[in-house]
């Protein structure tokens, strides 16, 4: 009997033996060093064999055979295999290793079986009764049987195969059953979705079997969900867990944008135990950087915070900010990215972050710059996604739109009976500076007709508690910048109102897409020209934007001019901030890049000072070539200087 007992032990000890040199050898073909920390640096394709192997590394072998229990034969806790099975599993798991590299070479013929061999080959490796039991513990200790999980898991994915070719004759998300998780489809009917818009029906399979999309669509078209599903997909069949760091980033062009993104990732993660945060200019950094060190699996930013914190975990200042395990980077609005000035940032982001990931690219318009943008962070064959190239128009079917032709001095009381009569409404009003939105702002509340305002110089709280106000609210007025121009999903705006004229054709697009968002929306929009504007409808044309002409009713326009002037002189405050407001709508107007329509020099400054209700310009350097605005009585005076 006690040479009964001795055999085993022996045995058990020498199969401990061979199963952690055979893990040694997994770990050398996969290629990832330790970085110090207890977190692993992936250089290969296999990040999901990395964390498994991480895990058995933790729950070495050898204690297994020193957990031995000579009584009943078998080893106690997790591991209840008497020594014979435990040697039949082995040799199980030799042959079928030597099968799965055969297999191996089949799969390298064709990408997408590529894709499927990295999920096949993570199966066939678990097989073993160790990896078994800690694929059981990180799933939480589920009872769910191995061998049903890889039926399941091998089925899935082949069947994403079947509906990448019929999901475009069934745009509904229960079509997705089977390769989208049941929490993401719950999580979805719980928002109110039960058909996908076309964007999504042409993404979604694509990026689900793992391929890279540069997509382009129409605004309101529902690509938020377009990328997020399949991100949230990709994380939660690979187990990424916090400790492995940050495995998603979806990188938008400002902070309205991302906290958007992020309320929807929020939601679609409601019954997921994924964790996610939003870094953003304008927040605590400190607080920011606390939530990257516990591990955050989905990243929403902004470019430039993003970079800072890519930049300090980079400069070796601390550990906290765990991205090598990247699996996938989103870029939402990039032509928006690269317009406002964030094209070295992008850059170098893209060069720190892992080559081996997902990428997702959406931009509205593709320029030379997003080619390049494109060819630095896609792979070499990304799939191309466009719902609007063989579009007759470029702006959705319920939009109504048309222009008003005003002269200058007269903008502001047009803009004020508009508002008036449509108090019950919901309206957005364009402007081309923070100045005017401030200052329209405080002249429109100060004579009781209550407007928010939001622009690019509030502090981030202002600015995101004026948004989400404005978002809840059924009726009111919000005065912006283009700030609010890209991306934003506001909810049943029935006004976009252009007061000052948009840099182009691409920028009116975004204006008066905050209006008839989704399929079947319905919404209005006005800009406002001068005469000498109007070759700007040209351009307008060219882009297959339809607009109508709206005639002004003069006589039942309130003429509040006489007022306005009364007003600025008797307020300090209003008159400073109509000062500056000037200052920045010709400003704005000289960097217009449209020169034979918005030509500063032909401006009329007397008609334009009259629109913010001075009575003549203000004496101010506008800081435009050494331009300065003079009164009447020194224009004169040079007058007759050159004369002389």
């Amino acid at each position: 009997l006690m040479f009964d007992l001795n055999l085993k032990k022996f045995l058990a000890l020498s199969m401990s033996f061979c199963r952690e040199r055979a893990l040694k050898r997994k770990l050398k073909v996969l290629r990832h060093h330790h970085d110090g920390s207890g977190k692993y640096t992936i250089d290969s394709d296999k990040r999901n064999d990395a964390i498994i192997t991480e895990n058995l590394l933790q729950n070495s072998s050898i204690s297994e055979a020193k957990d031995y229990d000579s009584e009943k034969g078998n080893y106690k806790g997790r591991i209840d295999k008497t020594t014979s099975e435990i040697a039949t599993n082995l040799c199980q798991g030799t042959l079928e290793e030597n099968q799965s590299k055969k297999k191996l070479k089949k799969r390298k013929k064709r990408k997408i079986e590529q894709q499927i061999g990295k999920e096949e080959e993570l199966v066939d490796e678990t097989n073993c009764s160790t990896v078994d039991d800690n694929m059981k513990e990180v799933k939480s200790s589920s009872d769910v049987d191995t061998k049903n999980e890889e039926k399941i898991l091998t089925g899935s994915l082949r069947s994403a195969l079947v509906l990448s070719q019929s999901i475009l004759s069934d745009k509904s998300f229960s079509s997705l059953a089977g390769i989208v998780s049941e929490q993401t489809l719950k999580a979805i009917r719980d928002m109110g979705f039960e058909t996908m818009t076309e964007i999504q029906a042409q993404t979604i399979p694509s990026l689900l079997e793992g391929r890279d999309v540069m997509g382009a669509a129409k605004t309101g078209s529902g690509k938020t969900l377009a990328f997020l599903i399949p991100a949230v997909e990709l994380l939660y069949k690979l187990r990424f867990l916090p400790r492995n760091g940050t495995g998603c980033i979806v990188i938008s062009p400002t902070r309205e944008l991302s906290m958007q993104t992020y309320g929807v990732l929020i939601e679609l993660l409601k019954y997921h135990s994924m964790t996610h945060g939003l870094v953003i200019g304008g927040a605590n950094r400190k607080i920011e950087a606390t939530k990257l060190s516990t591990g955050i699996c989905i990243l929403v930013a902004t470019p430039g915070r993003l970079l800072d914190h890519l930049r300090v975990s980079v400069a070796g200042n601390t550990t906290e900010f765990t991205y090598k395990n990247l699996q996938c980077l989103i870029i939402d609005e990039a032509d928006r990215i690269l317009e406002i000035g964030f094209e070295l940032e992008m850059q170098q982001i893209i060069r720190l972050l892992p080559k081996q990931r997902q990428t997702m690219l959406f931009s509205a318009t593709q320029t030379s710059k997003i080619e390049d943008l494109a060819k630095l962070a896609l792979k070499k064959e990304p799939l191309f996604v466009g719902i609007a190239s063989n579009i007759q128009q470029a702006t959705v079917d319920g939009l109504r739109q048309g222009y008003a032709v005003c002269p200058i001095e007269n903008r502001f009381s047009l803009l004020y009976t508009f508002l008036r009569k449509n108090k019950k409404k919901k309206v957005m009003v364009f402007f081309s500076s923070c100045a005017s939105v401030k200052y329209y702002g405080d002249l429109l509340n100060y004579i009781e007709l209550p407007v928010a305002s939001i622009h690019g110089k509030q502090k981030q709280q202002k600015r995101t508690s004026t948004f989400f106000s404005f978002i809840k609210a059924q009726a009111g007025t919000l005065l912006c910048t283009d700030v609010a121009a890209r991306g934003l999903d506001i909810p049943k705006v029935d006004w976009i109102v252009q007061y000052d004229p948009p840099d182009d054709p691409t920028d009116y697009i975004h204006r008066v897409g905050r209006t008839a968002r989704g399929e079947g929306g319905q919404g209005n929009a006005l800009l406002i020209l001068q005469p000498s504007e109007l070759k700007f409808l040209y351009y307008l044309k060219q882009a297959k934007i339809p607009v109508m002409e709206y005639e002004c009713c003069w006589d039942k326009v309130a003429n509040v001019q006489k007022q306005l002037e009364k007003l600025l002189k008797s307020n300090v405050y209003l008159f400073k901030s109509a000062i500056e407001a000037f200052k920045g709508y010709v400003r704005a107007y000289d960097s217009h890049q449209l020169k034979d329509i918005f030509n500063v020099a032909t401006l009329d400054l007397q008609a334009v000072a009259k629109s913010f209700g001075f009575e003549s310009p203000p004496l101010v350097d506008l800081g435009i070539g050494g331009l300065k605005v003079r009164s009447r009585k020194s224009r004169a005076d040079m007058a007759v200087k050159r004369h002389h």
